[in-house]
Parts: structure tokens; C-alpha cells; sequence
């Protein structure tokens, strides 16, 4: 019998360990109000709406998205409309290492879009793309061009002292 328990036991723990783990979604809340899209497009269907605080529960994420799931709707929104975790409001410690880091009263974002986005496995996996380089290249200015630009919007040229002035030229 203690056998047949054992062994009981041992079968069901890879059902308990993926029933756990499935309970273990990451959670989150609204930093602000937005919308929730069927895609992750900002040109995407509107499928519902959340009001900041709202809590979330993050699904996947792709991109500069998240897809959430609300008590009314599951679906695609902005990464930086949505704040990872669970709100530490009565914790002081962590209020206190908020104030310390710098980002107390600002939503906890620290990075720019454009980086915070991406994760370190994507950035590791990212290739060299020689097309995408070109037609970046292909938006460079002269210098003359960039004179008239500025004399047809009627700016005016700002000296720093403390920059040093780079010879050669652009193209």
C-alpha cells in the first residue's frame, strides 16, 4: 500500500508542477488608460477598452506589445501602457529603492522605446542587415542641404562652447 501511494504521488507531481506554474501568469496593471486591439497594430481593431490600475493579466508579449487578458476582454496592447508585476503601494522598502533608482513617480520606465521593447535574447539574435543600413544611409544630407533646410524654416545656427567644431564635412 505505502508503494502504491508512492507511487501515486510521483505520477501526479509533473500535473501539480504544470498546474502551479500555469498559476504563476505574470500580472500586471494599467499605467494608464488605452485600448485593447485585436492585433498588435496600432492600426488594429479595437476590441475593448481599460482604465489605469486596471490589473492585467500578461498572456504573451511580441514586439513593442503585450497581449492581456482583462476580466472583460483578452487581447493587444502597448508595452508601455502596461506595468509588470504586482503594485508594491504598501511596501516601503521597495518605495524607498524606487526613489533611490531614480524611478519614483515615473511609471518605472527607465529606457527608451526603442530598447525597452526588445529582450536580451532578441538582441543577441539580431543579424546584420546591409539593405536596411543602405536605405538609412540614403536619408544623409550635405551639409548645403542642411543650410537650406534651415534658411527655408527660418532657423538659426546655435553655438556651443564647449563642442568643437568637426572638420571635413558630410557628403
Amino acid at each position: 500500500m505505502r508503494n502504491l501511494t508512492r507511487l501515486l504521488i510521483a505520477a501526479s507531481f509533473p500535473a501539480l508542477l504544470l498546474a502551479n506554474l500555469s498559476m504563476a501568469a505574470e500580472t500586471g496593471s494599467a499605467l494608464k488608460n488605452d485600448s485593447i486591439r485585436f492585433e498588435p497594430f496600432a492600426d488594429a481593431k479595437i476590441i475593448g477598452k481599460f482604465n489605469r490600475g486596471d490589473k492585467v493579466e500578461i498572456l504573451s508579449k511580441k514586439g513593442a506589445w503585450l497581449q492581456v487578458k482583462t476580466t472583460k476582454n483578452t487581447g493587444w496592447v502597448r508595452l508601455l501602457s502596461i506595468k509588470r508585476g504586482s503594485s508594491a503601494s504598501g511596501n516601503q522598502a521597495a518605495g524607498a529603492l524606487a526613489v533611490a533608482s531614480g524611478r519614483a513617480g515615473t511609471g518605472q520606465v527607465v529606457s527608451t522605446t526603442g530598447i525597452r521593447g526588445l529582450s536580451a535574447e532578441e538582441l543577441k539574435a539580431a543579424k546584420f542587415n546591409e539593405a536596411e543600413v543602405k536605405a538609412m544611409e540614403s536619408y544623409t544630407q550635405s551639409a548645403s542641404q542642411g543650410k537650406q533646410f534651415a534658411d527655408a524654416g527660418g532657423l538659426q545656427t546655435v553655438t556651443f562652447p564647449n563642442l568643437k567644431a568637426v572638420s571635413g564635412g558630410s557628403k
